[in-house]
């Protein structure tokens, strides 16, 4: 695992070491970099393979071509050995160097042959071209901001694995006000656009070639349906096919030459992934669970499912019952994320991580598996809400009303009165608005009038027009499966993949997610939402394929996973904070939100009216951001 940086165009020595220091976490073991006229790339690296060998950035035979790589290869000895037999030379056993001599082989379109997650910058001497790539699902990030010559008809171009190292190389960079309305919807500022005027995020799947200077960014591999049809004999077939791609994609996921562990949260898909570890190798697996240590966090804590599964399977388990600091940790997770960022599942994968990375350097986790196999409430939700629309619209509209009127104002969405609630006040809206409503966090209440007039104003972002068009653009006549179609381009790379990454990364460890292997990927896009939710229940064909391998208090349990007790910390811990970070005075100098709708936040949920955590959350970090970028906090 590495940071990586790169600069086309004039630059200067100290530029580079700006934008690698601030990378240091990403990899502290070493660092390097390679400069040409015009050119400079750069790497901090993490030594996961080879930890003798693979000084970063390498080349091929003759130093023509030139690569810096974040994340791994997990093919890269097969691929090696193929190039071995055309003729290749290798100086090191590092997969980096594969992807030099690929490219001479193949070019730019070599990308299609690599199994992994990265992101990389490759620089081509002879044919004056920098190519920067990203892996299909966006499990490691790469941000970059071009800057046109018109008058010469070329460009320089600025690209590194993080937010903050690439402003280091910026001379002025600027808010884009337009994302903050997208950071107050999704919690998130959604890919390719990013907090900052002109800088952007690659898309997953995509390449961004600089030929001779001119840019062009390029898809090289799409996320569609993939099912013309069941092409199983039948669940049993399928299922069993299914095995052994994941038995598959987790062993080639356990490559590495240092230390190795696995979040476990006692979850179906962290519990499936231990089993497939189980059956990989006999010798001692690390595990690691977090739980929190008040009388009042009880309910957060499932540590005695994960110590049942770890016992289960025989690994070297460790769990921590936490009590933190939650005002002094929660400036460090902000500056972690590099960006505004309020999915407060930050909180317990960076004190994971910090746990983990006392034993390991590299740990596994279940991330991408409800994304993929259907694992959430709102995806069944959909295809009831198909069905709703048969009614008469004026039918909708008086539900509508009757739900407004008669169900409590208490109720957010997290329980099944929320959901009962949302579900009726959107039901006249087309399903693509629908799923956008259930998927976002500005209150009902109040909607864009919580924003400050300027930004209400542009209240439809390209973000918001671009979650529809995914959702209209899936090629599948199941609205369940339209809806995970959404959260693979969305939610997936842009909030839990963006975590994942940051929150472990923090702590120079590198996370991987055998659930987002392409080849289980395509296996999944290939199974009809009707499957994936056999028995209309979430996750139901994963539940089917582990119910011989796991304990029925796994697969029929509830779904689990790293959690943390916000509401009761935003009455207690955090009140302080949010009174000094969030008071009126403070909130109308910003000018981003109305004072009217933070006061109203704070008393509805110190009350116990309402669960406003999201909401608070997301106000909260902005806040705390905008101090550490001015450098007041």
């Amino acid at each position: 695992m590495c940071g990586i940086a790169g600069i086309l165009g004039p630059s200067t020595p100290d530029m580079m070491g700006r934008m690698l220091n601030a990378l240091v976490h990403r990899g502290p073991d070493d660092h390097g970099h390679f400069r040409a006229p015009g050119v400079a790339i750069g790497a901090r690296r993490l030594k996961v393979i080879d930890p003798g060998g693979g000084h970063q950035p390498l080349s091929n035979e003759n130093g023509t071509v030139w690569v810096a790589l974040n994340g791994e290869i997990y093919n890269y000895r097969s691929l090696r050995e193929d190039l071995i037999h055309k003729g290749h030379r290798f100086r090191t056993e590092c997969d980096t160097e594969v992807l030099a001599h690929l490219y001479e082989e193949e070019g730019p379109d070599g990308i299609t042959r690599l199994r992994g997650m990265f992101a990389y910058m490759l620089w081509d001497q002879r044919a004056q071209r920098l190519v920067v790539a990203r892996d299909r699902l966006g499990i490691k990030p790469l941000y970059y901001a071009v800057h046109h010559q018109t008058e010469a008809g070329k460009a320089d171009l600025i690209a590194a694995s993080e937010l903050p190292a690439l402003v280091t190389a910026l001379r002025e960079p600027r808010l884009r006000r337009d994302a903050l309305v997208d950071y107050l919807t999704w919690l998130y500022v959604p890919a390719p656009d990013t907090i900052y005027e002109g800088v952007h995020q690659l898309l997953p799947g995509h390449q961004l070639i600089c030929d001779q200077g001119a840019v062009q960014v390029r898809r090289y591999a799409s996320i569609e349906p993939a099912y013309p049809g069941f092409s199983w004999s039948s669940i049993e077939e399928a299922a069993e096919h299914f095995y052994g791609l994941f038995r598959d994609a987790v062993r080639a996921h356990l490559a590495s030459d240092v230390p190795l562990g696995l979040f476990l949260s006692g979850g179906l898909d962290s519990s499936a992934i231990l089993a497939m570890m189980r059956e990989a190798t006999p010798g001692p697996i690390k595990t690691f669970s977090v739980g929190y240590g008040h009388e009042a966090d009880r309910s957060y804590n499932e540590l005695a499912v994960a110590h049942d599964v770890a016992r289960r399977f025989e690994t070297d388990h460790t769990e921590a019952v936490l009590r933190p600091d939650i005002t002094a940790l929660l400036p460090k997770v902000v500056r972690a994320m590099g960006e505004p960022f309020a999915d407060s599942s930050s909180i317990p994968t960076y004190l994971v991580s910090e746990m983990a990375r006392r034993r390991v350097t590299v740990a596994l986790s279940g991330v991408g598996g409800d994304e993929l196999f259907g694992g959430y409430p709102r995806h069944l939700g959909m295809r009831l809400a198909a069905r709703y629309q048969w009614l008469p619209i004026a039918v909708r509209g008086a539900f509508s009303s009757l739900g407004s009127a008669m169900l409590p104002e208490g109720v957010d969405g997290r329980d099944n009165l929320g959901r009962l609630k949302r579900f009726l006040r959107w039901g006249t809206e087309p399903l693509a608005d629908q799923y956008g409503a259930w998927t976002t966090h500005l209150p009902q209440e109040w909607g864009w009038r919580a924003l400050h007039d300027d930004l209400a104003l542009s209240s439809e972002t390209q973000a918001v027009a671009r979650a529809r068009h995914y959702f209209e653009a899936w090629h599948s006549p199941d609205p369940a499966d339209r809806a995970m179609g959404v959260d693979l381009q969305t939610y997936l790379p842009d909030d839990l993949l963006r975590l994942g990454d940051r929150m472990s990364m923090a702590h120079s460890l590198e996370l991987r997610v055998p659930f987002c292997d392409h080849h289980l990927l395509a296996f999944a896009l290939s199974l009809p939402a009707s499957l994936r939710f056999r028995g209309s229940r979430l996750k139901g064909f994963l539940r089917h394929a582990f119910r011989h391998t796991l304990p029925p208090s796994v697969v029929d349990g509830p779904k689990l996973g790293f959690r943390v007790p916000l509401a009761r910390w935003f009455k207690e811990d955090l009140a302080g904070m949010v009174g000094d970070l969030l008071g009126e005075q403070a909130v109308r100098q910003r000018g981003i939100l109305r004072p009217a709708y933070v006061r109203w936040l704070v008393e509805e949920h110190r009350s116990g009216r309402r669960n406003l955590t999201d909401q608070l959350y997301a106000a909260l970090v902005l806040e705390l951001w905008m101090r550490q970028q001015a450098g007041t906090i």
